[in-house]
């Protein structure tokens, strides 16, 4: 009985990379100039659910972005993911609401938006810094309606 559940475990595990494997261009717009990042689309719940957990890499450039499909309260966290994280926090027009720099790996806290958001982008922990990206700025991508 155990055994057929670690190989559904192992199953998913090793698929899960394709279950995000769409990426599309998204730019980041702030006072320093528009940043360009590839990024992996989470918008479903088995994408959303699986994030960026089991990685150990994050390529430069690279991220992923989370879609909601409304404004809402989002709540995050870091469980099973091995990467510190800068998660950016923005409205349905694309407009960064909120940010939080340098999620702790594997950490269990929550991680909130602090108001209704319908996305989220997760980048490698200091890009929001060494962009310059402030509240306010904005995220350009299809998902926006831009």
């Amino acid at each position: 009985m155990a055994s057929w559940r670690v190989l559904a475990l192992a199953v998913a595990l090793l698929s899960a990379p394709a279950l995000s494997a769409e990426t599309s261009r998204l730019e980041v717009v702030t006072q320093s100039g528009e940043h360009v990042f590839e990024v992996e689309l989470a918008d479903t719940n088995e994408t959303r659910a699986l994030g960026l957990m089991y990685r150990d890499h994050l390529d430069p450039g690279a991220g992923m972005l989370f879609d909601f499909g409304r404004e809402d309260m989002v709540y995050m966290w870091m469980k099973n993911t091995h990467i510190p994280l800068d998660m950016i926090f923005a409205a349905k027009d694309g407009v960064v609401v909120s940010i939080h720099a340098n999620a702790k790996p594997m950490s269990l806290a929550t991680i909130t938006s602090k108001q209704p958001v319908q996305a989220v982008l997760e980048v490698n922990a200091g890009v929001a810094k060494d962009i310059g990206l402030a509240v306010g700025d904005r995220l350009k991508h299809p998902m926006f309606g831009q």
